[in-house]
């Protein structure tokens, strides 16, 4: 599995650390930036991000600003993306489980390192199995409606 990470300047930090985990933990990853505490706009990382998973790229990704709101909100802007925000195990399980969640986000303002792993490892050791399918071709069948909508 190939993961792709990336922050804002908030994130940073926490992305420092969380690669250093992957690395420990012998998963292949890209970073994505942001590569210094200079102040950066998130969306710019979280729509390469989404676009490199849609490409086929990388398999999965870690988006982390400073609440991790704003790179959700980012990165769920490419169709067929579903990118959570995760800063608890339980929520890290179910957004692989229930949704088929692509990429989790997290605040490096918001939870801690130690936490982060857990969130982290938790997820990447969830496997989609088709939990919860009818409402994830619910959310599908919807874009794609916008989507031809929008082109017409």
């Amino acid at each position: 599995m190939k993961i792709a990470i990336g922050s804002d300047h908030n994130g940073f930090n926490m992305k420092e650390v969380i690669k250093a985990y992957l690395q420990d933990e012998n998963y292949q990853f890209v970073d994505y930036g942001c590569y210094t505490c200079d102040a950066i706009d998130y969306p710019d990382v979280a729509f390469q991000v989404a676009s490199d998973i849609r490409k086929g790229k990388v398999d999965r990704g870690i988006l982390i600003c400073g609440t991790g709101i704003g790179v959700a909100i980012a990165a769920c802007k490419y169709p067929g993306i579903r990118a959570a925000l995760c800063h608890d195990t339980y929520s890290a399980e179910r957004a692989q489980l229930s949704n088929n969640a692509q990429i989790i986000t997290m605040g490096g303002q918001i939870i801690g390192t130690e936490l982060a792993k857990k969130v982290i490892a938790t997820y990447l050791n969830s496997s989609w199995a088709g939990g919860s399918e009818r409402k994830v071709n619910k959310i599908t069948a919807k874009e794609k409606e916008f989507i031809e909508k929008s082109t017409n």
